[in-house]
C-alpha cells in the first residue's frame, strides 16, 4: 500500500503514484520492460480491508484495472487493460506471515518466448525474494 516505499525497492518501477478521480483513489503504475520491448502501464483502483475471522486478523487487498479520462494512454507505452489482484495476509503466529495472492494481467503486445521463460524461471521467484526482503525491512524504515 506504501507506493513511495515500493519505488525504493522495486527496480522495475518507472513511475507510480495515486490521484483522486471522481471520488476514487486511482493508481498509475508504469513498469520497465527490457529493451527492445515497450514499457507497460496500469491504471487501477484498490481497496484494503482488515478482517476479523474467528479472532484472526486477516488483511485483504483487492486491485482491478479501470479506465478514467485523467490517465490517457501514452505513446510508446502499452496499457495493461486486464489486471486483477487479490491478496490476503495473516500472521503465522511466529515472526512471519501467511500470504495468498491471486494475480492476473494481460500485458498485451508481442512478448517473446525467451522473456516468458525468463519470467517464469527467474523473474517471479526473484520478485518474491525482493518482496520478502522489502517486507522485513519495512519496519526498520518506519
Amino acid at each position: 500500500m506504501d507506493l513511495d516505499y515500493r519505488k525504493q525497492w522495486d527496480q522495475y518501477v518507472k513511475e507510480l503514484y495515486e490521484k483522486e478521480c471522481n471520488g476514487e483513489t486511482v493508481v498509475y503504475w508504469e513498469v520497465k520492460y527490457p529493451f527492445p520491448m515497450s514499457n507497460r502501464d496500469y491504471v487501477y483502483i484498490r481497496q484494503r480491508r482488515e478482517l476479523d475471522v474467528e479472532g484472526r486478523k486477516i488483511y485483504v487487498v483487492l486491485a482491478q484495472s479501470t479506465s478514467v479520462p485523467q490517465f490517457a494512454e501514452r505513446s510508446g507505452v502499452i496499457r495493461v487493460k486486464g489486471y486483477k489482484q487479490s491478496l490476503a495476509i495473516e500472521s503465522d503466529g511466529k515472526k512471519g506471515s501467511k500470504v495468498f495472492m491471486h494475480y492476473f494481467d494481460n500485458p498485451g503486445g508481442q512478448i517473446p518466448s525467451w522473456l516468458i521463460n525468463w519470467a517464469a524461471k527467474n523473474g517471479v521467484p526473484n520478485f518474491l525474494k525482493d518482496l520478502a526482503k522489502a517486507c522485513q525491512n519495512y519496519l526498520q524504515k518506519t
